[in-house]
């Protein structure tokens, strides 16, 4: 006796796009199958078809019912005719209204695009292979900011043509933003998944993006670093996760705060939520010969060579963040705020301007000493000579910050 589950316009309208898209024959499909039929067909993702293990053949494949509801090797017989075409019309209205206010998240195309001139470095090989291996296993990326965190996920989720979905943390966020939540929709309530359900039910990768600025309501997430399935209590469904879903939270601390008040709003967060991550990486900044690669890639988008601009400007950042680190200073020069400044010379064509204009967030003391510092690396003196020059105004006075 052959399984049989209830069909509706919708589904049948699905199956027979599908069959059309894939073959007549077509008994079994997966997940590739499907999104090619969604885009080719415009209507919505069929998750009916993918969730729990009614029509599931093995990991990741699918049986396709014919439209009588029959499951498994069946001769497909189109006794119901073609769908009507009032139907076909009402679900593709219900799609593009639907998309209009993003609810059908599910036609989208959630695989980043590849960042041009990307360097892979430090980490990227490590989280590489936790993504490659589609085993559940959260990461908690920690670094300073503006050392390629988050730019390092999404490139390689671009480079395996995973689904990426990020959520972007404040002190706000909840339940709501996180999981899902209704929302109006023409004069009705519809359920919007949010991104974690989102990426639950697609098997795609979810960055949780400036985790530390979090409040305890992400303590909704227990259950998703779990691998567990959760339960939407709004609307009386489980979700289970996808096979290949994973989790990879960023941060500028490790969840205890920032002592010295550089980033303000982190929080101190729970001891039991952080313990569901079994890894912390420490992103640093990348070695000066990256650093300088990552420039000249900069440069070379705007047609443009400036190696020995290049190479001073990352000496400068050097001195900067060794300087940093020792005490002498309170602020930092990122790669971020290199690239700005790469692209702001390639913007004016004036390097002292670009400079000068990148580093204006700085108070008027810090943006002084830095554009002093890179003058006498443009001038050709030695790091050691600067870092020797620095030591010596530190031993007169351990009380005064460097002066450049």
């Amino acid at each position: 006796m052959k399984k049989v589950i209830k069909m509706t316009p919708k589904r049948v309208a699905f199956v027979q796009a599908a069959r059309e898209t894939l073959g007549e024959s077509t008994n079994l499909v997966d997940r590739a199958d499907i999104l090619s039929v969604v885009e080719e067909s415009g209507m919505s993702y069929p998750q009916w078809l993918v969730k729990g293990d009614t029509l599931k053949k093995s990991r990741g494949l699918f049986h396709l019912p014919n439209d009588r509801g029959e499951i498994g090797d069946v001769t497909i017989q189109n006794t119901s005719g073609p769908v009507p075409s009032e139907i076909r019309e009402a679900v593709s209205a219900s799609v593009q209204m639907a998309s209009a206010v993003g609810v059908m998240e599910e036609q989208e195309s959630y695989v980043p695009e590849k960042f041009e001139g990307y360097v892979p470095w430090g980490n990227f090989n490590i989280l590489k292979e936790v993504i490659k291996s589609r085993i559940f296993y959260p990461l908690f990326i920690t670094g300073l900011s503006g050392n390629g965190k988050t730019l390092m996920v999404k490139e390689i989720c671009a480079r395996m043509k995973r689904e990426f979905v990020r959520a972007n943390i404040t002190v706000e966020t909840d339940e709501d933003d996180l999981i899902g939540g209704f929302r109006l929709l023409n004069g009705e309530t519809v359920w919007h998944d949010g991104p974690v359900v989102t990426a639950m039910k697609r098997g795609s990768l979810l960055l949780l993006d400036e985790i530390d600025l979090a409040s305890n309501k992400i303590m909704c997430l227990q259950p998703v670093l779990e691998g567990s399935s959760i339960y939407l209590k709004k609307i009386g469904k489980w979700v289970h996760p996808a096979e290949g879903f994973n989790v990879v939270a960023t941060a500028n601390t490790k969840g205890q705060g920032s002592d010295d008040g550089r980033f303000i709003g982190t929080n101190v967060m729970n001891e039991s939520f952080l313990e569901r991550f079994p890894v912390t990486i420490e992103q640093t900044y990348p070695t000066n010969k990256i650093e300088e690669k990552i420039l000249v890639n900069e440069l070379a988008k705007r047609d443009k060579v400036e190696n020995e601009f290049v190479g001073n400007l990352v000496k400068w950042a050097d001195v900067i963040r060794k300087t940093f680190y020792e005490g002498g200073v309170d602020e930092i020069i990122s790669t971020r705020r290199l690239v700005h400044i790469v692209n702001a010379f390639s913007i004016f064509d004036d390097k002292m301007k670009a400079i000068s204009m990148c580093i204006s967030r700085f108070d008027t003391e810090t943006k002084e000493s830095f554009l002093d510092l890179y003058s006498k690396v443009d001038a050709g003196v030695s790091v050691e000579d600067i870092m020797s020059a620095n030591d010596s105004v530190d031993e007169d006075d351990d009380e005064e910050e460097i002066d450049f």
